[in-house]
């Protein structure tokens, strides 16, 4: 679709070489996640070349999966045309099929590096949700991935967005909901809840990861259908009526569904899916409870099986508490010395 783009996407060139907006954004987005993950490494000794080198890997694992997962579902666009797969710049990626990938990417290489993928993917979560709510602004330059219409008076006089943000929406002289902020918005109430959870004393390993896909999805899912360009199958009428079902409180609120192409059937896959992972989370984490495999706490020591589990002094005790711990508990040996010392005295 030809749209009036008011903000150039292109942020500079050099030579023939055009950098966009878009790249840049996405680039920020992963470094500050990418911090974000070496700060809280450093609680429990993990050398940061373990998240740069995942993240070097992560994210091309995480374009290619994006990429696939977009073009699985439009395999009719893409059949006749096959080089146009390859064709990213035009645009066609999905975030679910991104963490698919980086997900798959993350199993192996944490493995490799003899650490724990939950514990990891515990650390990792604020990262990745951080790194969400800063690359949905890449959408916003490319005017993409934005609702159905509304009027213009509903994002200045209800939203009380700032001018830039609602002349953007304005895609061949009609106003559309700001889908990307919604989204942007949500991952950084999430982002402030992933921060504060991870500090409760009740939290097991893999738990905080699996909150983070809660969180996501179930914005995911309200967000999704105000979208007008969702992947979509043909699905059964009963279901199709229970998404909209769950759907509805938005409706009471004023919203209403953006347009879905009958041609690519009548839910909408992200939708289904969140609702899946929202189950899947939730069983995750109760069947680990019972079963007595939740047995790790977020705040014990991470270790990797790759490594000597003996300290020495050039390697510090892994956790968030023991090198204070061995700092302030003086030796056996030094403390018998003071005690004959003081008998002399």
């Amino acid at each position: 679709m030809d749209t009036l783009l008011l903000l150039n996407p292109i942020a500079f060139s050099i030579g023939a070489l055009k950098v966009h907006w878009y790249g840049l954004i996405l680039g920020t987005a992963a470094l500050v996640g990418l911090l974000l993950v070496i700060r809280e490494g450093k609680r429990y000794n993990i050398p940061q070349e373990v998240f740069m080198d995942m993240v070097l890997l992560g994210v091309p694992s995480a374009i290619i999966g994006a990429r696939i997962y977009y073009v699985a579902f439009r395999w009719d666009d893409y059949k006749d045309n096959f080089w146009d797969v390859f064709k990213i710049w035009n645009g066609g990626i999905a975030i679910y099929g991104a963490l698919i990938g980086a997900i798959i990417c993350a199993v192996i290489f944490f493995r490799r590096k003899g650490y724990n993928f939950w514990r990891m993917a515990d650390i990792c979560a604020p990262g990745l949700i951080v790194g969400q709510m800063i690359g949905r602004w890449g959408n916003f330059v490319n005017q993409e991935a934005y609702g159905g219409p509304v009027e213009e008076s509903f994002l200045r006089d209800k939203l009380h967005l700032p001018d830039f943000i609602v002349n953007q929406m304005n895609v061949e002289g009609v106003f559309h909901h700001p889908a990307f902020l919604y989204e942007s918005l949500w991952s950084l109430v999430g982002l402030v809840l992933l921060l504060v959870l991870r500090r409760q004393k009740f939290l097991r390993a893999g738990e905080l990861f699996m909150s983070y896909f809660i969180w996501y999805s179930i914005g995911r899912f309200f967000i999704e259908a105000l979208r007008t360009d969702s992947l979509g199958f043909q699905a059964p009428q009963w279901l199709a009526s229970l998404v909209n079902g769950l759907w509805s409180p938005m409706t009471a609120l004023g919203f209403e569904q953006g347009y879905l192409d009958p041609a690519y059937g009548n839910v909408r896959i992200s939708q289904l899916l969140g609702i899946g992972i929202i189950i899947a989370a939730i069983i995750f984490i109760v069947v680990r409870r019972v079963t007595g495999k939740a047995d790790a706490r977020y705040s014990d020591p991470i270790v990797s099986s790759k490594v000597s589990s003996e300290p020495t002094d050039d390697m510090p005790q892994a956790g968030p508490v023991a090198s204070k711990e061995s700092k302030a508990s003086p030796s056996p040996a030094k403390e018998e010395t003071k005690q004959a010392e003081d008998k002399k005295e």
